[in-house]
């Protein structure tokens, strides 16, 4: 009797892998997520490579995910492939202090991300 399949929230020329607590501001992520949107897979791996921000090492890894998943699940040409949607989300804070002068608390936050990456196959142009 088990559970109904869920209907694929994808077309069946997309891939996704999403990536959670990454840690980071969502505002910094979105740097990184504008920098490869719209990009062939080859050339955000190039960009996100060379790129001097922090947390693109991660991004990278999310992205070469996204590339397996499209190669390996759904059996996706990988040199067809663009980075379709790359949406950045916000998770939980931690909450810090620090001692300030006069017996005061300066309040210190950690924010944490998520990042969602679809990848889709190009259409052969005749």
């Amino acid at each position: 009797m088990g559970k109904k399949s869920a209907v694929r929230q994808l077309a069946d020329n997309e891939a996704m892998a999403y990536s959670k607590y990454l840690r980071t501001s969502p505002q910094k992520l979105n740097l990184v997520a504008k920098a490869i949107r719209g990009k062939s897979c080859e050339a955000a791996l190039a960009e996100l490579t060379f790129s001097r921000k922090r947390i693109s090492d991660e991004v990278k890894k999310l992205l070469e995910s996204a590339i397996a998943n499209a190669e390996n699940n759904h059996q996706l040409d990988v040199d067809q492939l663009i980075v379709a949607e790359a949406t950045v989300g916000r998770t939980m804070v931690m909450k810090r202090w620090r001692a300030r002068a006069r017996g005061r608390v300066g309040r210190i936050q950690k924010p944490f991300s998520n990042m969602r990456l679809v990848v889709r196959e190009r259409e052969e142009t005749a």
